[in-house]
């Protein structure tokens, strides 16, 4: 079989797979955020069987754009958040989990889809606008973090994933992406797949705001439960919570709207909560209505929610516990996870530079033609 029947053997194949790719930063502990946006589906996902291959990306390299003065924060969060992957049943034998800058050939793929963005889209892109208002970066952008969503096309595209489970406010970077391969495909022919985001079903896990209330939870604003928080820590955060400034006493009615609280429970609490915790009540339906009509104090409200997490994080917490006794192993599984991502990688920057036609040692058409053009 030619090597050119076996690429486009490859190309259908892999658009009859189902392939995910997704991932996290490296800049600390990962929290319930991280948990309800993407972590709990992504297990859902690995053990559904439905998918063919699934790379789960420690993005250091990403990290780096906003971090290069502090390279050792980055390294030391490998091992958070592989940590953390693994705690919340992140199975190695059913995912690839990799690290970023093991496999360079997603620099390569970034530099070449640079070249098909201009400056004013990125400039557009609503994510990249409130990260830099976020980091102060108005008057001095490094150019890495502002051209990272270039970055996330080539993580995406170099696996040929098709679909990408993330959290609400990455569906900006995901359309950008699409654009770069629609826009590659045009111009180079059909070489790249065009992903599909895939959000968490429960709308309270599209984007859980931070603990005081802030539209979102980010670990520089110090506003985070994090997957690995000690109990005591855990109630101090949740009685700390924001809810309802204008509940001043508990005959007063309480507005749900805004109440980081209540926004916790919608994405934390199932019946069988309320049996063990809070049995006056049969559901969360019926306590968000007594909240309304005032005679429900936010303590009580809290004391539920505090139990509910204890109870889901516990687990979480003594899993990562028992993986931390052996972190060679965990650097065993990060390896042959980057491996096996490379060795993709690499075929799809293969495929890559043969339609952009700079795959001059492999093109044994280019080199006959040179050979005749110049024995002329």
């Amino acid at each position: 079989i030619s090597i050119q029947v076996m690429k486009i053997y490859a190309k259908e194949i892999s658009k009859m797979s189902k392939i995910i790719l997704t991932g996290d930063r490296p800049t600390g502990r990962l929290h319930v955020g991280h948990y309800v946006g993407s972590l709990k589906e992504r297990v859902k996902l690995q053990n559904s069987g439905e998918y063919d291959e699934i790379y789960i990306m420690i993005a250091d390299a990403q990290a780096l754009t906003d971090n290069a003065e502090h390279p050792e924060k980055v390294r030391q969060n490998i091992m958070n958040v592989a940590l953390d992957y693994l705690a919340c049943g992140i199975d190695p034998e059913k995912c690839h989990i990799f690290i970023q800058s093991m496999v360079p050939e997603l620099t390569e793929l970034t530099f070449y889809y640079m070249n098909l963005v201009t400056v004013s889209r990125v400039q557009r892109n609503p994510t990249v606008k409130s990260e830099i208002q976020m980091r102060n970066f108005e008057a001095s952008i490094p150019v890495g973090f502002f051209t990272y969503p270039i970055s996330q096309a080539a993580d995406i595209t170099a696996f040929k994933a098709n679909v990408v489970p993330v959290g609400e406010d990455q569906l900006p970077m995901l359309e950008q992406t699409k654009e770069i391969v629609r826009k590659f495909n045009s111009v180079y022919g059909d070489t790249l797949v065009e992903p599909e985001i895939l959000l968490p079903e429960n709308q309270a896990c599209l984007r859980l705001p931070g603990t005081d209330g802030k539209a979102k939870m980010s670990k520089s604003l110090g506003n985070c439960i994090y997957l690995s928080e000690e109990p005591d820590e855990i109630q101090k955060k949740v009685f700390s919570m924001f809810t309802d400034p204008t509940h001043i006493k508990v005959s007063d009615p309480g507005k749900l709207e805004g109440n980081t609280v209540f926004t916790y429970l919608d994405a934390f609490s199932r019946p069988e909560h309320f049996e063990r915790y809070l049995p006056d009540y049969a559901n969360l339906d019926e306590l968000k209505a007594h909240y309304q009509r005032g005679g429900l104090g936010d303590v009580k409200v809290k004391k539920f929610l505090n139990n509910v997490l204890q109870e889901e994080l516990e687990p979480i917490r003594s899993r990562r516990a028992e993986f931390a006794k052996d972190i060679p192993e965990i650097y065993n599984i990060l390896k042959k996870g980057s491996d096996a991502a490379r060795e993709v990688a690499a075929q799809t920057l293969s495929e890559v530079k043969s339609a952009m036609k700079i795959n001059y040692f492999e093109d044994m058409d280019l080199i006959k033609a040179q050979s005749e053009k110049y024995a002329k």
